[in-house]
């Protein structure tokens, strides 16, 4: 068991956990994740390292709630437990000196690319960070972006945070000024990743993406996160995260991602009619399901 030392909501269903895990902490990069289960009977979720400080011997992780088990995860606080925690795996981000580095964070997409903001800039590159998201209420980690990068613009659809737009126009604008941009990464919506890399193949601007599609053993071997890659199939856990966005088929990709959209729908609507019944003690039933994932109660003295 995984022990939860932080929890705390950075926006509406997004959530950051500081988890015990210093064998993991010690040799993480930049770009890889961890394989988390939440409970013994539990689905196995990727989700990015976003940090880690090794002396504390933690690692933050940050979980949008969207499907049953994001959700599950988000309902635990500091002193809950995480049955598994399973990582560092994936391949590192390539981190070099390219020169000018513009990293593109799309909502929870932010925490994806915060690690390898980091490093990058540690390698001697000047990085520009486009933050983006819906509404100011969903910006997250943008105060952490400021204090790594050497530029911050902060962009919202409807102009309640930055500027108004999409992050696609802060980078065309960016492009059109004449910045000089060696190196881009691109982590969030399927949608937003593939009009970066649309906006970036006519300049030949070298461009990233960080692939998370369904992954289920994280070793390559149930199939689950079989991507086109150049006309290959390649495994997200194994060959990436991390893929040149030019050769990445995002067609296909977008319709694995929606595969199993019904099911997810299912159990979601199960997790809801679970966690909705609560009992005269006020207690939720899904921690008397899974009385594994609730608080940690004290062990009595020998």
């Amino acid at each position: 068991m995984y022990s939860i030392t932080e929890a705390r909501f950075l926006a509406p269903d997004i959530k950051l956990f500081r988890i015990e895990a210093p064998r993991i902490a010690s040799k993480r990069k930049a770009g890889q994740f961890v394989i988390v289960r939440a409970h013994s009977d539990g689905e196995r979720i990727p989700l990015t390292i976003a940090d880690s400080d090794i002396d504390a011997g933690t690692i933050t992780i940050v979980v949008q709630g969207i499907g049953k088990t994001t959700k599950l995860i988000n309902s635990l606080e500091a002193g809950d437990e995480i049955q598994d925690v399973v990582g560092p795996l994936g391949e590192p981000s390539d981190i070099r000196e390219f020169g000018t580095v513009v990293v593109i964070g799309g909502g929870v997409g932010t925490a994806i690319a915060y690690p390898t903001a980091v490093a990058m800039k540690n390698s001697g590159n000047k990085v520009i960070a486009i933050v983006g998201a819906r509404t100011k209420e969903l910006l997250i980690l943008a105060e952490e972006m400021q204090q790594t990068t050497d530029q911050l613009f902060i962009v919202t659809d409807d102009g309640s945070a930055g500027e108004q737009g999409f992050v696609t126009q802060k980078l065309q604008e960016l492009i059109d000024q004449g910045c000089d941009v060696d190196h881009v990464l691109a982590i969030g919506p399927i949608p937003m990743m593939n009009a970066v890399a649309s906006l970036t193949r006519p300049h030949q601007i070298k461009t990233i993406v960080s692939l998370n599609p369904i992954m289920v053993d994280g070793t390559g071997m149930c199939g689950g996160c079989r991507v086109l890659i150049g006309g290959q199939s390649k495994f997200a856990c194994v060959d990436g995260p991390e893929f040149d966005a030019h050769d990445v088929d995002f067609t296909v990709l977008s319709q694995r991602n929606q595969m199993y959209r019904q099911r997810e729908q299912k159990a979601l609507d199960e997790f809801h009619s679970d966690s909705s019944s609560v009992d005269d003690n006020n207690h939720c039933h899904l921690r008397q399901q899974h009385p594994e994932v609730g608080p940690r109660r004290p062990q009595a003295a020998s």
